[in-house]
């Protein structure tokens, strides 16, 4: 959009699934909004890349985000049910392995976990369809008004963790104030690529009290090509260490997915992916947050962080939006 806005959309700060999410409600709602996405695409932290990528862009696609999704909410299980149909989605597994502080191992048993052939970012992107966005926007503040770098608008949300909202709102909002002195932690991601498999099939194993690893997923397992690329998530310790050098933190996880699987081969290639905020020390009790002045809050910090609280959260609040005001 070019030349003075007028007051007459809702802006959406944030093109993950919550600020997707969101918008898609208020198109539902017959309310316009525009979502600014400072990456040159959506997803936000379902991102997914082919790795290794090359000159042409192709690779096999890595998930190094989330790992994976449940469902629990009828209106979400809807929508990935729609999903399923077309083939984006599919359910992966309710048994995962376990890594005891002992050195055992053992498999726990829990809701289905989904996946995406395409990559998770796939099913934001499919979100987005009919939703105007503006990519590789950068936004620097959010004002009194509301407004968005002096940009007017009939409402504004940040779909964003905490530290992040924190940076943008001005001292005037009262949003401010639901998100100051919030702590998030932080992940990195290393995809390992292989040159063939050597480990025996698993679809991912939490791995308890190690010093540099959290979790390591099969992606050529939950992605069903049967590519040999494993994908760790360091803990949060060993991530602050690296957040400067998310390369830095290779080297540890490559030992330790090593040792924990007992690879006799050293990987082809290796991606790290530096997450400054991949989840909230203490997420909010409320599943949204909507202030007189019209500023949003909302996203996977508000209720147990998962990728359906994101999408339950962005799309409550953009009823809610919708429910209140005319633009």
């Amino acid at each position: 959009m070019t030349g003075p806005a007028l007051r007459n959309e809702v802006l959406v700060v944030g093109g993950g699934i919550s600020g997707i999410a969101c918008a898609r409600a208020l198109v539902a709602a017959g309310t316009p909004v525009r979502v600014l996405e400072r990456a040159g695409r959506v997803g936000g932290r379902l991102a997914s890349r082919p790795l290794p990528a090359g000159g042409d862009g192709t690779g096999h696609v890595v998930d190094l985000g989330a790992a994976y999704f449940t469902v629990r909410d009828d209106e979400f299980a809807a929508v990935v049910e729609g999903w399923r149909e077309r083939g984006l989605a599919r359910p992966w597994t309710d048994t995962l392995a376990s890594h005891d502080t002992d050195g055992t191992w053992s498999s726990k048993q829990g809701p289905q976990r989904w996946c995406a052939p395409g990559g998770l970012r796939s099913l934001v992107a499919d979100l987005a369809e009919g939703v105007t966005v503006s990519t590789r926007h950068e936004v620097s503040s959010v004002e009194p008004g509301p407004a968005v770098d002096g940009q007017a608008a009939c409402a504004v949300v940040l779909a964003m963790p905490d530290p992040q909202a924190a940076r943008l709102l001005h001292p005037a909002l009262r949003a401010g104030e639901v998100v100051a002195g919030r702590a998030w932690n932080p992940v990195i991601s290393v995809a390992l690529g292989y040159g063939h498999r050597s480990w025996d099939r698993f679809p991912a194993a939490f791995v308890n009290g190690h010093p540099d690893v959290d979790l390591i997923a099969d992606d050529g397992d939950r992605r069903g090509d049967g590519a040999p690329v494993l994908v760790a998530h360091t803990g949060a310790e060993r991530a602050r260490r690296h957040l400067d050098d998310p390369d830095g933190a290779i080297p540890p996880v490559v030992a330790a997915v090593t040792e924990l699987l007992g690879l006799t081969d050293a990987p082809a290639w290796t991606y790290a992916h530096r997450w400054s905020f991949a989840s909230p020390a203490t997420p909010h009790d409320e599943e949204f947050v909507l202030t007189d002045d019209l500023v949003g809050l909302c996203g996977d910090g508000w209720g147990s962080p998962k990728v359906e609280t994101a999408w339950r959260s962005g799309t409550l609040l953009g009823r809610a939006i919708a429910a209140r005001m005319s633009c």
